[in-house]
């Protein structure tokens, strides 16, 4: 039975039966199809066939120019990340072959079962105030642990070379090219300038490459129901090799403030501190720490000016306005957090 929620148009199930029984997967009629949703432009969909669970995600119907290719990498790195112990959805199989589902690649997954924690939290987790605590470690944890993967099986992928240098310039650039949308008065953005200078100054002069999620936050992990264990870190678009300290400053940018403030997550209360997610990263990790808030600022100013785009699109008529108000004042509050860690 295929659930009405579903946009046929999205999977062809008879191509997607015939590529499955070429990977050998178990056979037979596709039953409780049903949409997995969730903060993403890309389709995902839970299906169970001959017994098992999988999860296919490919891009929208209407796909960006880059969305087949963010499909693969996302597969090749959860392919790479397969066999450790780094809490990633498990690759089932991948088909990077965009003719065989109306142009578009897709992967399938085995099901997570978790719950993301800025939407709700169930119990034990709403009425146990150390499970919520230990749940900040477990980030930190996971992160730490993707951190220690061997990234040299994944050649070609991303540019280590010269990461960091390349970065204020950028997203300084990215900000330039807003200009070219109708409306947009320019980045009013107290304090750009003196980021961008104070990022160039104090950059560290070395790191040791890695795999990166990319976009390292409390909305893009997935917890255990039984506990604080993360099940899965989920949404890898903007996954490279780079520097994994700037996933560590990511989690600081977006770290829900004691005051109940925060950065595109939800409150969740009782988590530790920035501080104590710092030094439980350095507890647990080789890299060193010792420049962490300048990873914290860099994390501030390319979230705040990639967010700052949506708001330059809908002053231009094309996103809207509330939305683009909205991220406008995120990307304020990001570069005044930015202002406090340097």
């Amino acid at each position: 039975m295929v659930s009405a929620h579903i946009d046929l148009n999205a999977i062809d199930f008879g191509a997607l039966g015939t590529w499955m029984d070429g990977q050998g997967l178990p056979g037979g009629t596709f039953e409780h199809v049903g949409p997995v949703t969730g903060g993403t432009q890309n389709i995902m969909v839970r299906f169970e066939r001959g017994g098992a669970s999988y999860v296919l995600r490919r891009p929208p119907l209407h796909p960006r120019a880059a969305s087949n290719e963010v499909l693969r990498r996302e597969a090749r790195v959860l392919a790479a990340l397969r066999d450790t112990p780094v809490a990633a959805p498990r690759l089932v199989a991948a088909c990077a072959d965009e003719t065989v589902m109306g142009d578009a690649v897709f992967y399938l997954m085995e099901p997570v079962r978790g719950f993301n924690a800025t939407v709700g939290l169930p119990e034990p987790h709403a009425g146990d105030p150390a499970i919520r605590h230990r749940m900040g470690f477990e980030a930190t944890s996971a992160l730490a642990e993707l951190g220690r993967v061997d990234h040299r099986g994944l050649d070609g992928f991303g540019r280590p070379e010269g990461f960091l240098e390349r970065q204020v310039p950028r997203w300084m650039g990215e900000l330039e090219t807003y200009a070219a949308l109708d409306g947009y008065p320019g980045p009013e953005i107290p304090g750009l300038e003196e980021t961008a200078a104070w990022l160039e100054r104090n950059r560290p002069r070395s790191f040791s490459p890695g795999i990166m999620h990319g976009d390292y936050h409390l909305a893009n992990l997935m917890f255990a129901y039984d506990g604080p264990r993360v099940a899965a870190i989920v949404d890898w678009e903007m996954c490279t090799v780079g520097d994994p300290l700037l996933d560590l400053g990511w989690l600081l940018a977006t770290w829900p403030a004691p005051d109940g403030g925060g950065m595109l997550t939800g409150h969740v209360a009782g988590l530790p501190t920035a501080g104590e997610i710092t030094a439980c990263y350095t507890a647990l990790s080789d890299r060193d720490t010792s420049a962490v808030d300048w990873y914290a600022v860099l994390a501030c100013f390319k979230l705040g000016i990639v967010l700052e785009g949506t708001h330059a699109r809908a002053c231009a008529g094309k996103a809207p306005k509330d939305i683009g108000d909205l991220l406008h004042a995120t990307t304020l509050s990001l570069f005044a957090r930015a202002r406090s860690f340097m």
